[in-house]
């Protein structure tokens, strides 16, 4: 029988179970994936406790956890071109993604290249998009300094490399303990922590062209101080109000195919790496959300489906 993650209410991990999947159907311009492999993201379990994007539906209960998936086509709905069953595909479910089955919306749905594997294919959707987009949106020259706070996450591991890819010079900020792999990544490590402005400061006299925080809160209005240009400061980790507050914005999301297949050529390309550091069976999903809510993974957490 099917299986899915879910949370029957909002509140705390308490609201967790693995339950029996009815196999759902396709509507118009979207396709059914058996899922191979679904990415573990922080929203997993802020969704949980009730949050939602600004202008989001409500998400009816019990909610599959899950917001990126790869797989194989097995059905597809009306109105769509372009998949086929059989085919290896990755993007982001409808309605959840720690499953047997999962519904996608072609809009955001790639076509998975043969070079990469589907545990990799799943760890793209949501952070290496999420940065790809930042960096695009920031929009800096070769030569340029970004600060990345929040390096050694899953959003700020693919930040660093995609910036790196495009010339620019990387000051990355996390803790003491991930500064060989912030380093390894090409970036100027810079430890997190109370002083953090006078830190990057001495880490780059010249100044810093642009920020791109991953923490936000008192992180952001700190690391703000920083700009001259505030229209270079972008979030993915405070809400749009603080960034306006301060002169920046929310990073602007793409959500679109061509997105994800730009992202994926980056990794086959080699210029960008997905770090799945963990995996987990689909009945371990309550230890793979834990790994990721106690905000000490490093890269990216990946649940793998049994075929």
């Amino acid at each position: 029988m099917p299986k899915a993650y879910v949370f029957t209410r909002y509140g705390g991990p308490g609201t967790e179970a693995l339950v029996e999947q009815t196999r759902p159907g396709p509507g118009p311009g979207q396709v059914l994936v058996a899922v191979r492999a679904a990415g573990v993201n922080p929203v997993d379990w802020k969704q949980r406790t009730g949050y939602r994007r600004p202008g989001g539906p409500a998400r009816e209960l019990p909610a599959v956890f899950g917001n990126e998936v790869a797989g194989v086509v097995e059905e597809v709905g009306a109105d769509v071109s372009g998949f086929a069953v059989g085919d290896e595909v990755f993007g982001n479910p409808v309605a959840g993604g720690y499953a047997t089955y999962a519904v996608l919306p072609v809009a955001v749905t790639a076509h998975k290249p043969a070079a990469l594997s589907f545990v990799d294919a799943a760890a793209l959707p949501v952070a290496a998009a999420t940065a790809y987009d930042g960096v695009r949106q920031l929009d800096l020259p070769s030569g340029a300094t970004v600060l990345i706070t929040g390096a050694g996450g899953g959003v700020g591991v693919a930040a660093v490399q995609i910036a790196r890819a495009y010339g620019v010079r990387v000051i990355g900020v996390a803790s003491d303990g991930k500064k060989d792999f912030v380093e390894s990544l090409g970036a100027v490590h810079v430890p997190s922590g109370p002083g953090l402005a006078e830190r990057v400061r001495a880490a780059a006299p010249e100044g810093v062209d642009a920020v791109f925080d991953l923490v936000g809160d008192g992180v952001l209005e700190e690391v703000a101080t920083l700009l001259t240009d505030r229209t270079k400061l972008i979030t993915a980790g405070a809400s749009q109000e603080a960034a306006e507050r301060l002169g920046g914005a929310r990073v602007a999301r793409a959500r679109t195919a061509a997105v994800l297949d730009e992202v994926a050529k980056l990794v086959v390309d080699g210029r960008l790496r997905p770090f799945v550091t963990q995996t987990f069976p689909l009945e371990g999903a309550a230890e793979a959300l834990r790994t990721v809510e106690d905000g000490h993974a490093r890269g990216k957490i990946v649940i793998e489906v049994a075929i």
